[in-house]
């Protein structure tokens, strides 16, 4: 839905024109996998699947939350009255960044807010940090709180985190606010201080899939918060900070040092060697080598597979197929239990890649997948 039609409905459910209209991007996660939440490096980039919002401030303590994907009319929410746990619906959300945003002290005193996405949901493409964005973004402009793009990340975050109470990492807030068009965001996540890294397949005649199986995860169900605690007590067993802080040279050491921690083994060597793969990645694209970074993506797949063990055999056969089919390289993508795999493929392969892949699919009995190019797109901005 463009930025008209979402200002044309707002006016119909509110009674009057928007004050404005923001749209934020979902994300790929070209390769750092569960690195987020220990301190370490990402590189996302935009996809052009958005959530689009209409926005205008209010100054009675009333929240009005309405989404075109979701039936019935605008939810209320009192301002005051919000708070962690108190709402386990779509609204969440959006509610919980209004929450933040107090919480940190902005004067944020209501709003009415329509909501339209084109972000497929628990497909691990982060269509609730888009969500969360481009509410902060309107807010922040509306209310001219002045806050930078990283600092809208953080309170996202938070507002996932504790109001919503799923345990994600920093990766996906700061993706939406910060990517560029053409670009893959290297961002450390300890002090986000972030790298734009031109990525332009096209020129390259590369292409980037992406392969949404369809099958739903919940990252504030038991498995990903079971990840990252565990993460956190390979931490503290081997007297570090974040497990961004073991080096590579320094992962067979650290994993004798574990002894018999079996689990946390796996999840130690997977965050590790997913630290040293990005950096290999940002290397490869700074040098124009583009091509040589398919191994690494599928090198990352196996880590996650077998390491980290989030893989389904959904995306286990969305790779193994891409790869069989000619792809340079392919992986899991998101935080895993289902969602989307990633191929990159010469432009040339598209056709024969797509046709193996929903082949395969169908052969197993699996719901048809839903196949399409990711292309390195804008982040947060204000359309009207």
């Amino acid at each position: 839905m463009g930025a008209e039609s979402v200002r044309e409905r707002f006016a119909e459910l509110y009674g009057a024109a928007p004050e404005g209209v923001w749209a934020a991007p979902g994300r790929v996660n070209l390769i750092g996998e569960h690195t987020d939440y220990n301190d370490g490096f990402v590189m996302p980039f935009a996809l052009p699947h958005q959530v689009t919002a209409a926005v205008s401030r209010r100054t009675d303590g009333v929240l009005r939350l309405h989404s075109a994907d979701v039936e019935g009319g605008p939810v209320e929410l009192a301002l005051d009255a919000l708070e962690p746990g108190s709402d386990h619906d779509w609204t969440a959300y959006p509610a919980g960044v209004v929450w933040a945003l107090r919480e940190a002290g902005c004067p944020v005193t209501g709003a009415d807010v329509h909501l339209s996405s084109t972000v497929p949901t628990g497909a691990g493409l982060s269509s609730s940090a888009a969500l969360e964005i481009v509410v902060a973004l309107a807010l922040n402009d509306l209310h001219e709180l002045g806050l930078p793009r990283w600092r809208l990340a953080r309170l996202c975050q938070r507002a996932e985190n504790v109001y919503v109470g799923a345990p994600t990492g920093i990766m996906d807030q700061t993706a939406s606010a910060c990517c560029e068009e053409g670009h893959a965001l290297f961002l450390d996540t300890r002090d986000l201080s972030q790298r734009q890294i031109p990525f332009d397949l096209a020129a390259e005649g590369l292409r980037l899939l992406v392969i949404d199986t369809q099958v739903k995860h919940a990252h504030s169900s038991g498995e990903y918060g079971k990840r990252r605690a565990g993460c956190e007590k390979g931490a503290a067993l081997l007297g570090v900070d974040a497990l961004r802080d073991v080096p590579y040279s320094g992962l067979d050491r650290a994993l004798a040092d574990l002894g018999d921690e079996e689990e946390v083994r796996r999840l130690v060597r997977h965050v590790v060697t997913e630290d040293h793969r990005v950096e290999r990645v940002v290397t490869l694209l700074e040098s124009g080598d583009v091509r040589a970074i398919g191994p690494l993506l599928t090198e990352g797949h196996a880590s996650l597979r077998d390491d980290f063990r989030i893989s389904c055999p959904e995306l286990d056969l969305a790779v193994d197929t891409s790869l069989s089919a000619g792809a340079l390289g392919a992986r899991m993508t998101g935080g895993g239990f289902g969602g989307s795999a990633i191929a990159l493929t010469e432009a040339s392969a598209v056709d024969t890649l797509t046709k193996a892949i929903k082949e395969a699919f169908a052969h197993a009995g699996y719901r048809a997948p839903r196949i399409f190019e990711a292309v390195p797109s804008p982040g947060a901005r204000r359309l009207a």
